[in-house]
């Protein structure tokens, strides 16, 4: 199918594009930007006007829980929800069940995501065999089955010899590896941040240096393998400013932070609020105001999700019982352009956060509007504020605590290789 977008404010921060501009596709790429092709005639029609046009989101971290979780989510269920985000490539956390660590649940997943057509689901293979941290995967078969980089998700690995084996397996094969940094020692059972209301509430803690040890640990394998190496989810000031002083040594290593932890701090969790029990805990105020610091500057490049549905029992037992995460496809643009409002960034520089950004660490083509690029398109309305209802989301998990937050700009149209697959108009 043929498409023009009209009259729309067209950002495209990898090409550093701002401006009044059309866009046109053709089929499943774009062929234009600004005046059509000779003899195009669009099939459709989008009028974008007093809207921005922006490339699909990508997003590196959703947990879409199948195969082995249906109860929480489905495959269906969260494209669609990416679909109303404006995300139309996801990168799926490999702790499923089966785990993806071998090369028929890399193609269950990869099979059903081209059956439903609503966003590009890419996986992230297991880097060691069931997420145990002993022994290594099979990297190269991952590869080969089409897995784009290799994580241990959220679970620890049992010595820093098999860290630093992993990195020098994945380093062979070209696979990114992201580290989600922790030390199991430190962490020692906790479910909040150590400080002033993990003490008044009496909850086990987790100290800020189980990150910053930890950091420090796959700074030094980084460089002495000279994996490409990516921090999952940053959650403290001093991670951040560690990874900095890497990068400015010429270390390659990157990183990204979960959004909430750009908006909520441990204050949140006050009242044992269990739809801010995440991992990791929210920190502290200056922690928060760090990363967004850091954010800004470029240290850390991507946005993510951090998506993690649950079923609502999940959430509904003692503080410490609760599962941690969020369910947050549906609120990565919005909370990301409540930091414009907020001044911590421009609105290009938020866009390439969640868009080129998180695609180039992978090294891959998405979130950008060029020329041949695939036609991953985020219409949204910034003079449109909307309130996010819990009865309203499309997402089977319904865990967040953003609900009842209002947020800027309503997305009017999602379209994922030049098909519409959201349209706000007709589906809300």
């Amino acid at each position: 199918m043929s498409v023009s977008i009209i009259n729309g404010r067209l950002i495209d921060p990898a090409h550093d594009i701002d401006d009044l501009l059309d866009l046109h596709i053709d089929g499943n790429v774009v062929v234009a930007v600004g005046d059509p092709p000779a003899e195009f005639a669009a099939e459709e029609i989008i009028d974008a006007r007093d809207c921005v046009v922006c490339p699909g989101l990508v997003d590196l971290a959703a947990s879409l829980r199948e195969p082995g979780y249906e109860h929480k989510a489905t495959l269906a269920s969260e494209a669609a929800a990416a679909a109303r985000g404006g995300i139309t490539t996801l990168l799926c956390t490999p702790d499923t069940n089966p785990v993806i660590d071998n090369s028929a649940v890399v193609e269950l997943v990869h099979r059903i995501a081209r059956k439903l057509g609503q966003a590009r689901i890419l996986t992230t293979g297991a880097l060691t065999r069931g997420l145990k941290g002993e022994h290594l995967s099979e990297m190269a078969a991952l590869k080969a089955a089409g897995c784009v980089a290799v994580s241990n998700a959220h679970y620890p690995l049992a010595s820093t010899l098999v860290e630093r084996r992993a990195l020098e397996y994945a380093a062979t094969f070209g696979l990114p590896v992201f580290l989600r940094s922790e030390d199991r020692h430190l962490r020692a059972g906790g479910c909040v941040h150590e400080g002033a209301v993990s003490t008044r509430l009496g909850l086990p803690a987790i100290p800020s240096a189980a990150e910053s040890v930890a950091v420090a640990r796959d700074l030094a394998l980084a460089e002495h393998t000279q994996a490409q190496v990516h921090f999952r989810n940053l959650s403290t000031q001093t991670a951040a400013r560690m990874i900095s002083e890497a990068q400015s040594t010429g270390l390659s290593v990157t990183a990204d932070v979960a959004v909430h932890q750009l908006h909520l701090t441990e204050m949140d969790v006050d009242g044992f609020v269990a739809e801010c029990h995440v991992s990791p805990p929210f920190r502290t105020l200056a922690d928060r105001d760090a990363l967004r610091r850091a954010l800004a500057d470029g240290t850390i490049s991507a946005i993510c999700s951090d998506h993690q549905p649950h079923e609502p029992d999940a959430k509904q037992r003692p503080f410490p019982e609760t599962e941690p995460g969020i369910s947050g496809l549906e609120t990565l643009l919005g909370l990301t352009l409540r930091l414009v409002e907020e001044k911590v960034m421009d609105l290009p520089t938020a866009l390439a956060r969640v868009t080129s950004g998180p695609a180039d660490i992978l090294g891959l083509p998405y979130g950008r509007l060029g020329i041949g690029s695939p036609a991953d398109v985020c219409v949204f309305d910034p003079n449109r504020d909307w309130t996010l209802h819990l009865d309203e989301m499309r997402s089977e998990g319904h865990n967040t605590p953003f609900d009842g937050w209002d947020f800027p700009a309503r997305i009017t149209h999602t379209l994922f290789n030049g098909r519409v697959v959201y349209r706000a108009l007709e589906d809300d």
